[in-house]
């Protein structure tokens, strides 16, 4: 019996940082958005190279068993020289691979991340074998056998399996954990609501967020005074729309401003946990991850769980790999305790409107 399977994608990531790159912000009525730049046609000299191993399923699999989850992974890699450093980076971690389907004809994923002088990223992915997960290739008797299903984002074709996996853990009884990625959300609000009402946690960033409620968060209200819960109402609107009528526990992300979580009858909002940050890559899987492994450990406690997400995902964005500064819960705790002023507010939703 598993405590957790991971779905998704895995990847060779190679790291460019330069200190030249430019960020330029481009603003419209409705939205804010950011671009990473270099000069056209130069040589940019790099300030930082490193390769190490990535993607969703992976990522949230080394830290669910390094938090001391027993811990499989279903993900498809390549005809290549990474299949085999892949599983053994895997095992080594405390990952079991005997759920990893191998390919014939495709590459194992590949991405090449470009990190700013501000730490944020701009990934350039080739999805590879990652795009090509059937569902005659999942192992669904050992998804039965797991008391959680943890689903990264799926590309391309793998993606047609999420409305396969959603219903057998429901049917089976099994707690769903999704973090939702734009293929899925692209499918348009019809289509992913049926998958919300399956799953006990849905995670996403405030992006991710905006492309499935079609809600932007205004810029002319950012100066004005806030509701009584002091959150943007966008953000609260995103949260009620997102849960709509189920049960689940819905995250939204939001970068350096925190998280927010909604249970349907409070909001939480969780600052990001104090850190130096080197690069933001994997932070996001490493806080959702830990937000379901923290819910499970601690009896659906949603204030503790953002609280340790929080502190793990600041500690993954200290460190340039996306699996590098993974903490047990000990660990965590153990930096908890010694900042005694980080907390995450709880307000009751009836009075954000």
């Amino acid at each position: 019996m598993y405590d957790f399977i991971t779905i998704g994608s895995a990847t060779q990531d190679v790291f460019i940082q330069s200190d030249v790159a430019s960020i330029v912000s481009v603003s419209q009525i409705a939205k804010k958005s950011e671009f990473m730049s270099f000069p056209y046609g130069a040589k940019t000299e790099i300030a930082d190279f490193s390769k190490n191993l990535g993607g969703g399923a992976v990522n949230t699999a080394t830290n669910l068993a390094n938090l001391g989850c027993k811990t499989s992974t279903i993900i498809k890699l390549g005809n290549d020289e990474l299949n085999s450093i892949i599983k053994l980076k895997l095992a080594k971690s405390g990952v079991d691979i005997k759920n990893v389907i191998d390919s014939e004809k495709h590459l194992t994923g590949f991405s090449i991340i470009l990190v700013s002088f501000q730490g944020d990223r701009t990934v350039l992915a080739h999805r590879g074998a990652n795009a090509h997960v059937s569902e005659k290739e999942v192992n669904f008797e050992a998804i039965k056998n797991s008391r959680w299903v943890y689903v990264s984002p799926l590309s391309g074709n793998s993606n047609k399996i999420l409305d396969k996996i959603s219903k057998f853990c429901q049917e089976n009884k099994i707690n769903l954990a999704i973090n939702a990625g734009t293929t899925a959300l692209k499918k348009g609000e019809k289509y992913f609501s049926k998958i919300l009402k399956t799953a006990q946690i849905v995670v996403m960033n405030k992006e991710e967020a905006t492309l499935i409620t079609k809600i932007h968060i205004r810029q002319d209200t950012k100066e004005q005074k806030f509701s009584k819960c002091e959150i943007h109402p966008d953000i609260v609107e995103m949260l009620k729309a997102l849960r709509g009528d189920t049960t689940t526990i819905t995250v939204i992300t939001d970068g350096k401003n925190g998280a927010y979580c909604y249970d349907g009858k409070s909001i939480y909002i969780c600052p990001t946990f104090p850190a130096v940050v080197t690069s933001t890559l994997g932070a996001g899987d490493a806080f959702s991850s830990t937000f379901c492994a923290s819910m499970d450990k601690f009896n659906w406690d949603i204030e503790k769980s953002l609280k340790y997400a929080s502190v793990n995902s600041a500690s993954v964005c200290t460190h340039f790999g996306a699996q590098e500064g993974f903490l047990t819960f000990d660990e965590i705790e153990k930096k908890l305790n010694q900042e005694k002023d980080f907390k995450v507010r709880i307000i009751k939703a009836d009075k954000c409107v």
